[in-house]
């Protein structure tokens, strides 16, 4: 190594390695904690009526958002709905937010205030209060963390680690559209979609959804297994739930949930929109599973909310991985295409 040159830090590892490896660091008992590292959120037994959730985002500029393709609004938006997205994800009602930023010299006030805007307008709606935080100086980009804070009933929160083989797998919504309006947002030549689809598709990006509700739904009538809210694709989301639950699962390729506007977006591209709903992050929608021999009645329930649950595949052995079952009726292995931090570009 040259002279006065620091070694660089290695990158070989996976996010999930490092994840597992700092777990394993970290397991410590502690008769409050009923829930850490693993989860969509911590779970603190902190009372006998109600139990804490915990959940925390960091959002670094150029990895999670762009400037020149979202407003500053917008950021503060989807950050927010990160977390809020991980409270849906247990079953919880979100309580408090705490908000930490190092901010870039080339950032003004009037920029971070909209950024606030948007968290405070996401939260909102779930009577969400912003409480505390920090604020640092950057050297390079903004640097956006959330911490969230919900509660759920004790026992009551949806687990990554229940999933049993035989169960079947939904997921609320539609899947692939906030992938879809990135591209829309990032690439040199739009296609030609219809105004309607194009403001559908760049909406279901910039403005997300949490799914509080359906989580709240879905604890209240104890019928769902594992949950996982969809933040970095379906098919890194899913192999949480598998690996925690220590299963393996089928997904049907004509089941998944697309929008026209998606399905309009991939025709133009040439693309096949069922692996844009694979890959697709951030759309936060839920994945959650259901016993198979509750399945009607949890079918007539759903129909009484006007929430959207689609039922996409099943659980199964964990010997037989994860598959794709193809319209041709052929099955495959799920490849992993969902996002993940310090993969190297293929």
């Amino acid at each position: 190594m040259p002279p006065g040159r620091t070694r660089r830090a290695s990158t070989m590892h996976s996010e999930f390695g490092l994840i597992r490896k700092l777990r394993a660091q970290a397991a410590q008992p502690d008769p409050q904690v009923f829930k850490g590292i693993g989860d969509d959120t911590a779970i603190l037994k902190t009372s006998s009526t109600e139990w804490t959730l915990i959940t925390t985002d960091l959002l670094a500029e150029g990895v999670h958002f762009d400037p020149t393709t979202s407003s500053f609004r917008d950021i503060g938006y989807r950050a927010a709905i990160a977390n809020l997205s991980d409270i849906a994800a247990m079953g919880g009602t979100p309580r408090f937010m705490l908000v930490s930023i190092a901010i870039p010299p080339a950032c003004s006030t009037t920029q971070i205030q909209q950024r606030y805007r948007g968290m405070t307008e996401a939260g909102t709606p779930y009577r969400v209060r912003l409480i505390g935080g920090d604020t640092s100086a950057s050297k390079t980009g903004l640097f956006l963390n959330i911490t969230l804070t919900g509660v759920v009933k004790p026992r009551q929160a949806l687990l990554r680690s229940s999933a049993r083989i035989g169960d079947l797998i939904y997921v609320t919504g539609t899947l692939g559209d906030s992938r879809a309006g990135l591209d829309l947002l990032t690439s040199r030549r739009r296609p030609k979609l219809r105004p309607t689809d194009a403001r559908f598709l760049l909406g279901r990006h910039h403005r997300p959804s949490a799914r509080i509700a359906e989580g709240l739904w879905l604890v209240r009538h104890g019928l769902a297994g594992a949950a996982i809210d969809l933040s970095d694709g379906l098919t890194g989301d899913l192999r949480h739930i598998c690996e925690e639950s220590g299963v393996g699962a089928e997904i049907i390729a004509g089941s998944l949930p697309l929008s026209r506007a998606c399905r309009a977006y991939a025709m133009a591209r040439g693309l096949d929109p069922v692996e844009i709903a694979l890959q697709g992050g951030e759309d936060y929608e839920l994945l959650f599973t259901v016993p198979r021999g509750q399945q009607l009645r949890f079918e007539r329930l759903v129909k009484k909310t006007g929430f959207r649950m689609t039922c996409i595949g099943s659980i199964t052995p964990k010997a037989a991985g994860l598959r794709l079952r193809t319209d041709a009726g052929a099955t495959r292995p799920l490849p992993l295409t969902s996002y993940e931090h310090f993969r190297r570009p293929t």
